[in-house]
């Protein structure tokens, strides 16, 4: 099972590893040190899954995912058509063109997407994709550029809210009730 969703898409399509956001300054302390292929790895990855695990909250949402066997447009279903605006900021963040960074949007989703049904099948079922989602959230956020603003893509600003990237703790014991209150329970899913 995929504990940590960011970790086995990334060490399963071979990219950079990604760096948590420091909530001082709100960006990877290295980031103008990167290669352009590491920032796209750390731009693309959490803004698929953000938007992945927006698409999760509904019942509709979650049957799109179970049911869409060769979905050939996977990232295009997360973005509710958005998909667009969402390569721009991918790709303006990442110092990459448009076409370089939908390409690696498209094969992250579609991993994404492969690694949830073998992750969690055989009991692949709205709720159970929608707990597993949970858990992974704060995985997402905390390596999600806060300068891409996917919040404002995705009509939820609160994915941008720097606590989102905290850690420590006070933190890892609040991230804990948040995902309670959120019924993000790991024993839900097989």
């Amino acid at each position: 099972m995929a504990n940590n969703l960011v970790e086995t898409i990334q060490k399963n399509l071979g990219l950079p590893a990604l760096q948590k956001i420091d909530p001082n300054i709100q960006e990877v302390k290295t980031k103008s040190l990167r290669a352009p292929a590491d920032n796209l790895a750390q731009a693309a990855i959490p803004a698929v899954l953000t938007a992945l695990y927006k698409l999760t909250r509904t019942d509709e949402g979650c049957k799109a995912i179970i049911s869409g066997e060769g979905n050939p447009d996977w990232l295009g279903t997360f973005f509710e058509g958005k998909e667009k605006s969402a390569v721009d900021k991918v790709a303006l963040y990442a110092g990459v063109s448009p076409n370089e960074a939908e390409s690696i949007m498209e094969d992250i989703a579609d991993e994404a997407v492969a690694t949830l049904k073998n992750s969690i099948k055989p009991k692949l079922t709205p709720d159970i994709l929608r707990a597993f989602m949970d858990v992974q959230r704060h995985h997402i956020l905390v390596d999600l550029p806060p300068a891409m603003q996917m919040g404002d893509v995705l009509n939820d600003e609160g994915l941008d809210d720097r606590t989102n990237k905290m850690e420590g703790p006070v933190s890892g014991f609040m991230h804990r009730i948040e995902n309670l209150l959120s019924k993000g329970d790991e024993s839900k899913y097989p």
